[in-house]
């Protein structure tokens, strides 16, 4: 076999088999579960829900109730049975890390963003979330390879204008 040939079969070999990652897996969705459930009980009310009544407190615990569960689930059978196999998988690609930190990047300034509600600008008050979210949209299109500029800013724009109108104006949400 010359060398492209043993370089060309190496690169369709799958993955290699990894209980650990799959036991590590389970141990960060629990972690980020509980965490989540923990914080779901320390949302503060404005007043207390009569007694069979849900109140704000009520869908949050029962995401992390449910995510608990699942990540409980996904441990166990983890520990108890032997990893998948993991042929079909291709490996990691170049820039494959390089874009995972970079969304990871995008998405802390655009929660750092958001945060700030809105700008008094040149006397007109402007709300933050309908352009940090288009550059949201638009920065992660890009880091993951769309390159049309048209489709890129009607695609843009147009979800952000639809999330801030439904969510934002009609069923007045704060964002």
């Amino acid at each position: 076999m010359s060398s492209t040939e043993v370089a060309d079969s190496d690169e369709y070999q799958g993955a290699a088999s990894s209980r650990a990652l799959e036991i590590a897996f389970g141990v960060a969705a629990l972690a980020f579960t509980a965490g989540y459930l923990a914080l779901s009980t320390q949302i503060h009310l404005r007043r207390e829900a009569a007694p069979g009544q849900i109140d704000a407190r009520f869908w949050p615990m029962v995401l992390g109730v449910t995510g608990v569960v699942v990540a409980i689930a996904i441990l166990v059978i983890a520990i108890m049975r032997p990893a998948p196999g993991r042929e079909e998988i291709e490996r990691i690609q170049s820039g494959g890390v390089l874009r995972v930190i970079v969304t990871l990047v995008i998405a802390t300034a655009f929660i750092a963003l958001w945060s700030l509600g809105s700008v008094i600008l040149f006397g007109y008050r402007i709300e933050i979330f309908p352009v940090a979210a288009a550059l949201l949209m638009a920065a992660l299109m890009l880091v993951y390879g769309h390159r049309r500029w048209l489709s890129l800013i009607i695609y843009t724009v147009s979800v952000t204008a639809f999330i801030y109108v439904v969510f934002g104006m009609l069923l007045r949400i704060p964002l």
